[in-house]
């Protein structure tokens, strides 16, 4: 079993910035990549961004490309989310997974709130 917990999230004006954490505990050896996804009331989970644990690959969707940053750090077993350029539309509950396909376990989520 992995253990997944966010942090990080709060309100924020549009255009402003926050960085989100995960920490992961338990089985972690059993993970080769973490990501992040949102979901607005009323929508689907949708993807964020992903990384590989070994090789730092990552992976944005499209709307967040350009803006946010995803990284790692192994030793501490953290994901980061960089989100930068916030927009009223980024306003969401963040979940960090693992791995980012196909999430397997999900942390309790973090609410972000960019304001107009």
């Amino acid at each position: 079993q992995v253990l997944l917990v966010e942090s990080g999230g709060g309100l924020v004006q549009a255009g402003g910035s926050l960085r989100l954490s995960c920490a992961a505990s338990g089985r972690t050896f059993s993970i080769y990549s973490m990501g992040w996804f949102r979901q607005v009331p009323g929508k689907e989970r949708e993807f964020v961004a992903g990384i590989g644990l070994i090789t730092g690959n990552t992976y944005y969707a499209d709307s967040v490309k350009g803006r946010f940053t995803i990284s790692r750090d192994n030793g501490k077993n953290m994901v980061y989310l960089q989100m930068n350029s916030l927009k009223p539309g980024d306003t969401a509950v963040y979940y960090c997974v693992a791995p980012y396909r196909n999430p397997e376990y999900w942390g309790q989520g973090t609410q972000v709130t960019v304001s107009s």
